[in-house]
């Protein structure tokens, strides 16, 4: 009997048999070790990679306070605008290790082993040790997910929190286990403290799985959904309970919001305004390519699509094989839990109005893995069934033509690639499809195809793991034009240099001299318009910067007149003006920043240094 069949009990998992177990164990220390090396592999070129995002790291090693809000700096003038949760993992080893990119991005890394190593765990517990080194591999060789796994955004522990909630999820199909519910939503709602309602897209995913799979009586299942919400409730409501009751004069402001509020934050900013493009003080949509091509368009379709098509090949087969079994059965719950989080995921990303930047498509990767190894798997052990060999030889060829296209998208980049992997794949096609002609045949062509569904993707995360990456939208792959990554709003260059919105400044010696300065005598040494131009001073001078405005600078904090009053006291020595100096006023938003531009300008004397405009708001 199968992974596939129906188990003889409800409680029961059926399953293939299997290696030794030591060759198993090998195989996954194999997928471990060469997962960590492509993570890990020159993470230090990378330096402050999002700089909006070490700079609140290295305010959190000064102050507990900016470490519990997620702060910008350790005076806590502005949180970043997401909740801290995923910074809360950089502070702790930057605290334990000191500021540097290592103690940044080496956390980073490990989630993505780990998120790699718990999707094996899950896919080998409904179909077989063999489909969880592939949907391993497949989630490693990921382009997008090579990229975050090796950045500081809050992306990397959101995917390992998802897929470890899948796991939880998973375990509790098998005997109804009520605790592995609720750590699955548990899971969810600390994933929620990362990167807010991005984390819910899973659940209607995970609860009507259950609802449907789980081996006990409906009411017992429901209850038991009921509980898993309570505990998703609870791991991500305590920090949105806390901020909201804090006396907002003790804490920093809420970055993102327009009212200093941090249920308009999660509902607004980084809420429903995501779907709909209501999102007042935010960029907008950068791509404005809403529709059922998004996925596979100019801006996603390399960090991501790869084996999309696979994926949804691999939702329709492993229905197909498992449609006699009982309700119980684990492989389709599976398939209906991976299938409904990349379907409910996709649909979302592709049709939202608001900010969606491409790297937000990592948290499709781990379910288009886990289809891609239970259908192969499935089709492969199921080979004797009349369409199986069509179905798994379609698959291929499918995968091999859409990599050639994707890969054509720069013809420059290993021209001979797109080639290779087009003819190896449609000859690892032929040879599935005509499977009947011997063992060694077919396992010969299994091997090729999947060398010829990996390659693309492995040729572009090595790409990426290959170069640095800064900014605040880094993109994966061989081109590295992503938006504040030396594209739109990148660093200046040469000695130093102001910051476009985006992109971090770059201060020079001079300047960072000059900051540094007597910075015992005052509460911030700095203010700049918007956090990436503030967090460059930062993170060069040690010493707090003020953010005006919030990562767009469009935030109203402070108003005019609280710098004014903060200028008078003596709590800021200077303004850094410039490139950037305004960040996004004339949009939406509060326009706060521009009028504190205008008045540092009309009352205190310009100098330059560096390159960079510079006020010392202690002298008129």
């Amino acid at each position: 009997m199968t992974a596939l069949a129906a188990p003889a009990t409800p409680h029961a998992v059926a399953t293939p048999p299997r290696p030794e177990r030591g060759h198993r164990r090998l195989a996954l220390f194999v997928l471990l070790g060469a997962t960590a090396v492509l993570y890990l592999y020159g993470l230090g070129a990378s330096g402050w990679a999002n700089s909006f995002y070490s700079a609140a790291v290295q305010a959190a090693t000064k102050s507990w306070t900016a470490m519990l809000f997620g702060s910008s700096d350790a005076a806590n003038a502005i949180t970043v605008d997401k909740p801290p949760a995923a910074l809360w993992v950089m502070d702790v080893s930057a605290r334990i290790f000191g500021v540097n990119a290592w103690s940044i991005l080496v956390p980073q890394a490990l989630e993505g082993v780990a998120a790699v190593g718990f999707l094996y765990a899950t896919v080998r517990r409904c179909a077989s040790a063999g489909a969880g080194l592939l949907a391993g591999a497949v989630l490693a060789l990921t382009p997008v997910a090579a990229l975050m796994f090796r950045f500081d955004n809050p992306d990397a522990l959101l995917v390992l929190l998802l897929v470890l909630a899948a796991y939880a999820t998973v375990r509790a199909l098998e005997r109804a286990g009520t605790w592995w519910l609720v750590l699955a939503g548990s899971a969810i709602g600390f994933g929620f403290l990362a990167k807010m309602f991005q984390a819910f897209l899973v659940v209607p995913a995970i609860a009507l799985v259950y609802l449907i799979a789980a081996p006990t009586p409906l009411r017992r299942r429901i209850g038991q959904v009921l509980l898993g919400g309570l505990a998703m409730v609870v791991a991500g409501g305590w920090w949105v309970a806390l901020v909201a009751l804090w006396p907002a004069g003790s804490r920093p402001y809420i970055g993102g919001s327009q009212h200093n509020s941090v249920l308009e934050l999660a509902f607004g900013y980084n809420g429903f305004g995501r779907l709909t493009g209501n999102e007042t003080g935010g960029l907008g949509n950068l791509n404005q390519d809403a529709g059922w091509a998004r996925l596979f368009g100019s801006q996603m379709g390399t960090q991501i699509a790869w084996l999309l098509p696979a994926a949804l090949v691999g939702i329709g087969a492993g229905l197909w094989l498992t449609h006699r079994t009982p309700r119980t059965n684990l492989t389709r719950a599976a398939v209906l839990l991976w299938g409904g989080w990349l379907l409910i995921t996709a649909v979302v990303f592709s049709f939202a109005q608001g900010i969606l930047h491409p790297y937000y498509t990592v948290a499709l990767a781990p379910a288009i893995a886990a289809l891609v190894g239970i259908g192969a798997s499935g089709l492969w052990r199921h080979r004797d069934r009349a369409a199986a060999p069509g179905v798994l030889s379609g698959a291929t060829a499918l995968t091999a033509i859409w990599s050639f296209v994707l890969l054509a998208r720069d013809p420059t980049w290993q021209p001979w690639l797109r080639y290779v992997v087009l003819v190896a794949g449609l000859t690892a096609a032929g040879m599935l499809m005509f499977a009947e002609l011997g063992r060694w045949f077919a396992v010969f062509g299994a091997g090729l195809a999947m060398v010829a569904a990996l390659a693309g993707p492995a040729a572009y995360s090595v790409a990426t793991a290959a170069v640095p990456h800064s900014g605040a939208i880094p993109s994966a792959g061989p081109d590295q034009t992503g938006f504040g990554g030396g594209g739109f709003g990148g660093p200046g260059g040469g000695g130093g240099g102001p910051a476009g919105i985006l992109g971090a400044s770059t201060p020079g010696q001079s300047l960072v001299n000059l900051l540094s300065a007597n910075a015992s005598h005052y509460t911030w040494v700095a203010a700049a318009v918007g956090s990436n131009s503030a967090s460059g001073y930062q993170l060069a001078t040690g010493d707090p910067v003020m953010a005006i405005g919030g990562f767009n600078g469009t935030d109203p904090s402070p108003t005019l007149a609280e710098f004014q009053q903060d200028v008078a006291a003596g709590r800021i020595h200077y303004f850094i003006g410039g490139a950037g100096a305004t960040g996004l006023a004339g949009g939406s938003g509060s326009q706060d920043s521009a009028q504190i531009a205008a008045w540092v300008g009309s009352h205190f004397t310009m100098s330059t240094v560096d390159g960079v405009v510079v006020y010392d708001l202690t002298a008129r």
